[in-house]
C-alpha cells in the first residue's frame, strides 16, 4: 500500500466515528487469511487478518462469507480508517483461491472445512505430499493408505468429505460468477443445498420465491446471464407473480385481468400475447389464482397471488360464518341506567348496545368523539358479566395507548397470536384458539387482509368481535381494505360517532382535524403571542427554510416553551421520503441538530446509526419479536463485530449489519409510518414539492396523531390542494363483494 495513503487521512474528520471512508478509488489486495477474527452466522459479516503475497498484513471487513483460515483470496475494497481498529479495506467482491503454500494447506484442512480431517492429520498429510496435497486429494486419494494409520473407511470418508467441499466451493463460485454478493449466495446454498447450481441453472426465477432477499429483478439479471430469453415462459409466468406483487404494495389484493396483463407487458418488456402465455403459466404452477368476479370492468376474473387470495378467501369466510350464526353476547337488558353509562350520548349507548346484541359491531368516527371512552365502558360492562375481553391492536403504540385509555392489558396482533420462530407461524390458530368472549380491536383501518387472515383464524367460534377505527384515515400499509369493506357490505352493525364528545376549551387540533375531514380549510389564524395554544400554522414556501425552522424549533423553540424532550416527545411527519422536505432529508437534519457527534456509529449504505438515535422498525421481524412502525432508541454500537443495539418498548433488540435495512432514523417519519401512534407534539410540513402525496385523508391522519400540539408548516396552497384531493386511490379486493352476496364466496370457494 502506498506510503501517501496515511497521509491522506484526516484523523480529525474520523474523530468519534466508526469508520470514515477514504474515497479512494477500489484497490485488489491477494494474500491468505491468517486469522478470523469475526463472522457473523449467516456470512453477512467478517472481520479477518490476511498476509499479502509480498508480506504486508491487512484488516479486512465486510461479507467474506464461506473464507475460512488458510484460504488464499483476492478481494477488492475501499480503504477507510477506523476510529479504534485504524486502516482496514472495506471489502466490496471477492474471490476464493485454493492456497499456495505448504503452511497455508496445512491451515486450510486443519479448519474442519472437511470433516474427518483435523489439525494433527492435517499436518502429517501436508507433511508426506507437501504441495501436491490438494491434487491428492483431488484425483488421487489411494495415495492416502501412504499415510500411517489411515485406513481403507477413513480414507472413503475422506474423499466424500473433500468432494462434497469442492462441490460447495464450485458452487460458489458459480453462483459468485454471476453477480451474487457472498450474503445471497450463503442463503441459497443454505436453502437448495447441493443441487443449488443445477436449480438455480433450470429456473433462476426459483430465487425470487424461495430465496430471502432475492427479488425478481436479480433473478432476471442472471436469467439473462444464462441466455433465458425475454419471451421465456419461466420469465413471464415469474414476471406476472412479481407485477402482482408490485400491486400489493400499492393496496391491491387482486388485480383485473387484461390490466394486469397490460401492466406486466409494461414491466418486463414484453408483448400481450406472451403474457398471456406467462400467465397461464403461473396459474399451472399455483403462484397465481384466477378468481370470478361481478364486476364488468373485471372481466369477469381477478388475479391474485396466492397468498393474498388464501387470505381474503378465508377472512371473508370467517365472517360470513360468525355472521350467520346470529345472536349476540348478552341476551338479557343491558344495565344502560348506570351514572357512568349516562354520560354517553344516544349514538354512544347504541355502540354499546351493539357489542353486545351483534356478533360483529364496529364503531367509527373521528378524534374527539368517544371512542374510546365507549370502549372502556365496554369492557367494564363485559367484565360486569363476566365475559372474557381480549383487547389488541396493530402496533405497540396503539396497544399501550387502548390500555392507558380502558385500564385493562391490550396487546399487539402479533404478540396476542404469539410466534413460533421454530415453526415460523403464529402458535394461536384454528387448532389452538384464543380464549376469549369478545375480542376487541382498534386502529382497524391499518389492519390488511394477512394479518385480519391470521387474527381471524384464531378466534374461537363463540367469540365476538368490536372493530373500532377511523374510516377517513389512511388505509393499511399492507393490501386490503378491510374496515371499509366490512362497513360497506351493509350486514355488520356499524355505528359512526359524530358528536365531539371530549373537546378541551381552548383546543384547535380537534376542531381543526374534523374542519379538514369535511373539506373545510381549517382555522390558521394566530392567537395572542403570550397565550400558549396547541396548534399553529407558519407560512413558508421555500422547502429548504423549512428544514431549518423545523430544525430550530426541535432543537430549541418547542422545549424552552412547552416543556418537551426533543428526542422523545416531538415527532415530524412528512407526506414523503424524498425531497428537501422528506424524510431522509429531514432526519440527517434532525440527527445533527438533536444528536450530534461524536458518538459511536455504525454504517449501512448511505444511512449512518449513532449512539442514542431515535429509529423505526419498518417490517416485521417475528424472530426478534419487533414490528413495522415500533420507534426505539439505539443504546449500543459495536462497530468492530458491526452490531447495534435499540430498545423498544418491548425490550431490547440487537442488529447485525445485514439486517439494519430493517430500520431507519425516525426524527422524521411519514405519515403512513405514525398510523396507529399518538405523539405528545407533532410537526407536519405541507409544501407543494409533496404533490404526489397531497390528499386529505393524509393530511387528516397526521393531524390527528398529535395530543398536546401541532405545528402545521408550509404553503397554503398544498394544504388547499390536499383538502381538495379527496379521491383516495382506489384498492382491488373483492371481500366487499363476498361479504355482501355469500353465494358468490360459496360458487368461488367450490371452483378452486
Amino acid at each position: 500500500m502506498p506510503n501517501e495513503l496515511l497521509d491522506r487521512i484526516d484523523t480529525a474528520s474520523c474523530a468519534g466515528r466508526g469508520g470514515d471512508t477514504l474515497g479512494l478509488t477500489e484497490e485488489t489486495v491477494r494474500g491468505e487469511v491468517m486469522r478470523i477474527v469475526f463472522a457473523s452466522d449467516d456470512g453477512g459479516y467478517s472481520v479477518m487478518r490476511l498476509q499479502t503475497e509480498d508480506g504486508r498484513e491487512l484488516t479486512l471487513v465486510g461479507g467474506l462469507g464461506g473464507i475460512i483460515e488458510g484460504q488464499d483470496i483476492e478481494a477488492k475494497g475501499r480503504w477507510e480508517k477506523h476510529r479504534d481498529h485504524g486502516l482496514q479495506l472495506r471489502v466490496s467482491s471477492h474471490r476464493s483461491i485454493l492456497p499456495h503454500s505448504e503452511a497455508g494447506i496445512r491451515r486450510y484442512l486443519g479448519s474442519g472445512i472437511v470433516p474427518g480431517i483435523g489439525p494433527k492429520l492435517a499436518a502429517r498429510i501436508v507433511d508426506h505430499f507437501g504441495l501436491d496435497t490438494l491434487s491428492v486429494l483431488d484425483s488421487r486419494t489411494a495415495r492416502l493408505r501412504e499415510i500411517p494409520g489411515l485406513g481403507d473407511k477413513r480414507i472413503r470418508q475422506i474423499k466424500k468429505s473433500w468432494n462434497e467441499h469442492q462441490a460447495h466451493r464450485e458452487a460458489f463460485i458459480f453462483l459468485q460468477g454471476l453477480g451474487l454478493g457472498p450474503r445471497a449466495c450463503s442463503r441459497i446454498m443454505a436453502f437448495y443445498g447441493h443441487a443449488a447450481v443445477e436449480i438455480v441453472r433450470r429456473n433462476p426465477y426459483r430465487l425470487c420465491g424461495d430465496v430471502w432477499g432475492i427479488g425478481f429483478q436479480t433473478s432476471d439479471q442472471i436469467a439473462a446471464k444464462l441466455g433465458i430469453e425475454k419471451n421465456n415462459p419461466l420469465r413471464l409466468a415469474a414476471g406476472i407473480a412479481y407485477t402482482l406483487s408490485k400491486l400489493a404494495d400499492d393496496g391491491h389484493t387482486c388485480y383485473p385481468r387484461q390490466k394486469l396483463i397490460t401492466r406486466a407487458a409494461e414491466l418486463l418488456g414484453a408483448d400481450r400475447e406472451p403474457v398471456e402465455t406467462g400467465l397461464h403459466r403461473a396459474v399451472l404452477d399455483a403462484a397465481v389464482v384466477v378468481a370470478k368476479s361481478e364486476s364488468a370492468e373485471c372481466r369477469n376474473q381477478m388475479v391474485y397471488e396466492r397468498r393474498l387470495y388464501r387470505a381474503e378467501t378465508a377472512v371473508a369466510e370467517k365472517l360470513t360464518n360468525i355472521l350467520a350464526r346470529g345472536g349476540g353476547l348478552f341476551e338479557g337488558e343491558l344495565p344502560l341506567q348506570e351514572p357512568e353509562m349516562q354520560i354517553l350520548n344516544e349514538a354512544q349507548r347504541q355502540a354499546v348496545r351493539r357489542a353486545f346484541n351483534s356478533r360483529i359491531s364496529i364503531i367509527t368516527g373521528g378524534p374527539g368523539v368517544g371512542k374510546t371512552l365507549v370502549v372502556g365502558r365496554i369492557v367494564r360492562l363485559a367484565k360486569t358479566l363476566q365475559k372474557k375481553v381480549f383487547l389488541a391492536a396493530p402496533t405497540g403504540r396503539a396497544a399501550k395507548r387502548l390500555s392507558e385509555s380502558c385500564g385493562a392489558r391490550a396487546k399487539t396482533i402479533h404478540r396476542m397470536l404469539k410466534w413460533d420462530p421454530q415453526k415460523r407461524e403464529f402458535v394461536h390458530g384454528p387448532d389452538r384458539p384464543l380464549r376469549c368472549d369478545l375480542l376487541i380491536l382498534d386502529e382497524v383501518s391499518m389492519l390488511d387482509i394477512e394479518l385480519m387472515s391470521s387474527l381471524l383464524g384464531a378466534l374461537p367460534d363463540e367469540a365476538r368481535l368490536l372493530f373500532v377505527g377511523d374510516r377517513d384515515q389512511l388505509p393499511s400499509v399492507g393490501p386490503g381494505s378491510v374496515l371499509h369493506d366490512m362497513i360497506a357490505c351493509q350486514r355488520v352493525a356499524v355505528t359512526h360517532l359524530t358528536e365531539i364528545y371530549r373537546q378541551e376549551e381552548g383546543s384547535r387540533i380537534v376542531l381543526n382535524a374534523h374542519a379538514v375531514n369535511r373539506g373545510v380549510i381549517p382555522d390558521l389564524t394566530h392567537r395572542d403571542r403570550e397565550e400558549t395554544a396547541d396548534f399553529y400554522w407558519i407560512e413558508q414556501n421555500e422547502p429548504e427554510r423549512v428544514g431549518e425552522m423545523i430544525s430550530t424549533m426541535i432543537a430549541e423553540r418547542i422545549p424552552a416553551k412547552f416543556k418537551l424532550d426533543p428526542m422523545a416527545d416531538v415527532q415530524v411527519l412528512a407526506p414523503m421520503n424524498k425531497g428537501a422536505c422528506g424524510t431522509i432529508s429531514l432526519n440527517a437534519r434532525l440527527q445533527q441538530a438533536l444528536n450530534p457527534g461524536p458518538k459511536p456509529e455504525l454504517h449501512f449504505g448511505e444511512r449512518a446509526f449513532r449512539l442514542h438515535d431515535r429509529v423505526m422498525q419498518v417490517v416485521n421481524n417475528y424472530d426478534k419479536g419487533v414490528f413495522n412502525g415500533e420507534l426505539g432508541q439505539v443504546v449500543g454500537i459495536n462497530s468492530q463485530e458491526a452490531r447495534m443495539t435499540v430498545a423498544f418498548d418491548v425490550g431490547v433488540v440487537e442488529y447485525e449489519r445485514i439486517e439494519l435495512d430493517q430500520i431507519k432514523l425516525a426524527y422524521a417519519v411519514t405519515v403512513h409510518k405514525s398510523q396507529g401512534s399518538e405523539f405528545p407534539a407533532v410537526i407536519m410540513p405541507l409544501l407543494t414539492q409533496h404533490y404526489i402525496m397531497l390528499q386529505r385523508n393524509l393530511v387528516y391522519t397526521g393531524m390527528t396523531r398529535a395530543r398536546r400540539l401541532l405545528v402545521m408548516i408550509g404553503s397554503r396552497k398544498a394544504l388547499a390542494m390536499a383538502i381538495r384531493n379527496d379521491r383516495p386511490a382506489l384498492r382491488y379486493t373483492q371481500l366487499k363483494a363476498w361479504l355482501a352476496e355469500p353465494q358468490l364466496l360459496r360458487s368461488e370457494m367450490a371452483d378452486n
